[in-house]
């Protein structure tokens, strides 16, 4: 059993712990609030922009004369990977269950023999799936002194992937991050980016007629690299959110759960402590009777 000074120091050990612990969620808290109403107004924009583009495929239908990034290079032999996942660590398993989604999506296109390379933003995701994948590796996107993802960003990430589409790396491209409900809530999403796959539940409109002016083709080959752009920055924020909604929960759990065992450490130091005087009273009793 400790002694009491090993209980004490240990008590106050927890105390400190639950001081930062509770710092940390409260900073995550005042985060989360920003990050979530980034997330959210970016939404609408973001439906709409797949709602337009997924008309518009539809307009140009199978024609192969269409752009790659719509119609792809005939092959899907060669998958590019987009691992998105945080910086800094202590938010649960955010990025544990990013990376297990991609994981099982490498697993799968190995199996069914294409060959994989990964793209990873974040260093959480790319430590993760370092030992296991690591010679899959053709880039990583530090964004560690961004303090706050902008447009400019994802047009950078955007840009890195448009050069090696278009340098022939690749024949498809998939997004995977998180995607923010709640607090408690994330949940892990792959998106096709390349060639564009309309997400699902975009509602497209059936039955609208439009003229265009240029053609189709010219309108998607200048909206569809903003779309890879837009998907990007989309995901970058609700992996912001969602990356805040889960270090908010898992202080929190933190936090309670020091203050449980600063609870248990105090009722057996002052049992140690009482069985310690108890002992000191026996001797002292039993000393004045032997006299």
């Amino acid at each position: 059993m400790a002694n009491l000074k090993e209980l004490k120091n240990r008590i106050a050990s927890v105390k400190n712990t639950r001081k930062i612990t509770k710092a940390m969620q409260m900073v995550a808290a005042a985060k989360l609030r920003r990050a979530q109403e980034a997330a959210e107004q970016s939404r609408p924009y973001t439906e709409r922009f797949n709602a337009v583009m997924a008309g518009l495929a539809a307009s140009v239908g199978g024609s192969d004369s269409g752009p790659q990034l719509l119609t792809g290079t005939g092959s899907d032999q060669t998958q590019l990977i987009v691992l998105m996942t945080s910086e800094r660590g202590l938010c649960g398993g955010f990025n544990t269950n990013i990376v297990k989604l991609a994981r099982v999506r490498i697993n799968e296109l190995k199996a069914a023999g294409k060959n994989v390379k990964v793209l990873t933003v974040g260093k959480k995701g790319r430590d993760q799936l370092k030992r296991d994948f690591g010679d899959l590796y053709i880039g990583h996107v530090d964004l560690t002194e961004v303090k706050r993802i902008g447009y400019s960003d994802a047009q950078g990430i955007a840009r890195e992937i448009l050069s090696r589409f278009d340098a022939g790396e690749f024949d498809v491209a998939t997004l995977f991050y998180a995607k923010f409900v709640n607090v408690v809530t994330q949940v892990p999403t792959a998106q096709q980016i390349i060639p564009f796959a309309v997400p699902e539940g975009t509602e497209v409109e059936e039955g609208a007629l439009y003229d265009y002016e240029p053609s189709e083709e010219a309108i998607l080959a200048d909206l569809l690299p903003r779309g890879v752009a837009t998907a990007v920055f989309s995901a970058l924020l609700e992996n912001g959110a969602s990356e805040q909604g889960a270090r908010m929960s898992a202080m929190d759990n933190a936090t309670r759960n020091a203050g449980e065992m600063i609870d248990k450490l105090t009722i057996q130091y002052n049992r140690s402590r009482q069985a310690v005087i108890t002992n000191e009273l026996i001797e002292i009793i039993s000393g004045a009777e032997a006299l």
